[in-house]
């Protein structure tokens, strides 16, 4: 296993100067009054036929393949179901209370956070069928745990823990927008896009614990086999890499050209992020000292969604501007 294990000295500073508790008066994570969350780039016309196939699609809101079946959830409230063996083969459409912000495998199942109907959803991708769970507020990210659920609620800056359908616990502290929870080895963490911030979460103390700056504008985020979250910063043009136990800035890497979606390919070490402003797709070795380019590839229109399949290692891509779902086979 490769890991960088000792931070730069400008990668120190960072952290000391961004690190806050519940104890501290001041708040070294807040840089300007009234925070406004990073949004990606918008992409000019394309200049390249896009690689690999293309499927007609009305607007892209996230895309995610979960039991060899590629779910595409659009701007309007249905999910599209495509069997990843049989494009060609008509996509069942599921139509749901309200649109979904982000799909999330769970085993052969799929999470979908509904914050418009303050709901989670459960899809079973073979048949289409899926229930319903209520969520106070609007829950825009889950990250299954076993028989638990954890579901991020940007409103009301929380982390719920679901036991089953029932909320157990609700965790609060000090998060301005809870956007995404991810699980990095043993540790539970939340991406805050407003505050451009990690932060740890105690589930079982159920706090929210220290924080950490994300570069200057973070986006979205996953994390890898070896622990650590990476993330976009989608206003300095970087990817990130934060180890999680303890959370620390470890990697600082300039990816230029609108950096925003990314998906994590666990067998081939590849983190795959989409350039907006560029209407590409490129692929980073991250499992060394620092992220090694291995492809990039042209894409539709403002491809704000990026999505691999774990078994055939193909790399699905959404168009927010309704050119469709991009098939790539690297």
């Amino acid at each position: 296993m490769r890991r960088l294990l000792v931070a730069s000295p400008l990668v120190v500073t960072l952290v000391l100067s961004g690190c806050t508790t519940g104890s501290d008066q001041s708040d070294d994570l807040q840089l300007v009054a009234n925070p406004v969350a990073a949004t990606a780039a918008p992409s000019p016309a394309r200049s390249a036929e896009p690689a690999g196939r293309v499927l007609p699609a009305s607007p892209v809101g996230t895309v995610a393949v979960a039991g060899g079946v590629l779910a595409v959830a659009l701007t309007e409230p249905s999910i599209q179901l495509y069997d990843l063996a049989d494009l060609g083969k008509a996509p069942r459409t599921v139509a749901l209370p309200a649109p979904a912000e982000q799909l999330t495998p769970d085993g052969d199942r799929l999470l979908a956070s509904l914050p418009g109907a303050s709901a989670l959803a459960r899809v079973n991708p073979a048949d289409g069928s899926f229930t319903t769970v209520p969520v106070a507020g609007q829950p825009a990210a889950a990250d299954p745990r076993g028989a638990r659920t954890l579901v991020a609620v940007r409103d009301r800056k929380a982390v719920d823990v679901l036991d089953g359908d029932q909320v157990s616990k609700s965790i609060t502290g000090q998060i301005y927008s809870a956007d995404e929870v991810l699980t990095a080895g043993e540790s539970t963490v939340v991406l805050d896009r407003l505050r451009t911030a990690l932060f740890e979460v105690d589930l079982a103390g159920g706090t929210v614990k220290e924080g950490l700056r994300a570069g200057d504008g973070a986006t979205n985020a996953v994390t890898d086999r070896y622990g650590r979250v990476l993330v976009t910063d989608s206003r300095a043009g970087s990817l990130l890499a934060f180890s999680s136990a303890p959370l620390l800035l470890r990697q600082r890497f300039p990816v230029p050209g609108g950096i925003y979606g990314i998906a994590y390919d666990a067998q081939r070490d590849l983190a795959w992020v989409t350039l907006t402003e560029r209407n590409e797709v490129a692929a980073f070795d991250v499992g060394g000292g620092e992220p090694v380019e291995k492809f990039r590839f042209p894409t539709v229109r403002q491809p704000n969604s990026v999505s691999v399949d774990p078994a055939s290692a193909a790399v699905v891509v959404g168009s927010a501007a309704g050119e469709g779902i991009q098939v790539i086979e690297p």
